[in-house]
């Protein structure tokens, strides 16, 4: 499963928005690509593009509707009620989900006596870069090496492009194994 904005721009399109749907047909025609280009590098890097456009769109609406929320007299920023820690109960939980660049991202906190119990979040990498889960399903990563072709196989550049598509937030590093088990070579990108 591939979180990000190939995923967002996907389920836009099957939902029939219809900008989205302009969006990626027009690249794909200027490409001519058939849809099925979109599960791919190629793919996941123009619904990076397609979707900063689009975002940049809508910033546009959300920019007139806080100029007009303003002009309309509310200029209130947050709540601030339970700002202070002195005004929360003594055991608190809360979590958070928001859609990032790379994908989605969840947070999970507990709070205790006003001190911090636990936190916990899962990042967009955390997802896409996941080992098979417990039905043995593949991780986004692997699935999209999956037939993947290196020219060289001692210069394994195919597999950092392919990973990097993915807009990872790790160090990247391949390591590329024989098939006696030893390391054949080391790509790194600093």
């Amino acid at each position: 499963m591939e979180t990000g904005p190939l995923a967002r721009m996907v389920i836009a399109y099957a939902n029939g928005n219809g900008r989205v749907k302009e969006l990626v047909d027009g690249a794909l025609k200027k490409l001519d690509l058939p849809l099925s280009a979109l599960f791919s590098t190629l793919g996941r890097t123009a619904a990076r593009g397609l979707e900063a456009l689009w975002a940049a769109e809508r910033l546009v609406e959300q920019v007139a509707f806080l100029e007009a929320t303003i002009k309309g007299g509310n200029e209130a920023t947050a709540n601030a009620e339970k700002w202070s820690p002195t005004t929360w109960p003594s055991t608190a939980r809360g979590v958070g989900y928001a859609e990032a660049p790379r994908g989605a991202l969840g947070h999970w906190i507990s709070i205790r006596d006003q001190k911090l119990d636990n936190y916990q979040c899962v990042v967009p990498t955390t997802w896409n870069a996941s080992p098979r889960d417990a039905q043995g399903n593949i991780g986004a990563y692997e699935a999209a090496l999956l037939g993947v072709h290196l020219a060289d196989p001692k210069k394994p550049l195919e597999i950092l492009r392919v990973i990097h598509s993915f807009d990872p937030c790790l160090a990247c590093a391949t390591h590329v194994i024989g098939p006696d088990g030893g390391e054949l070579t080391v790509a790194r990108v600093l």
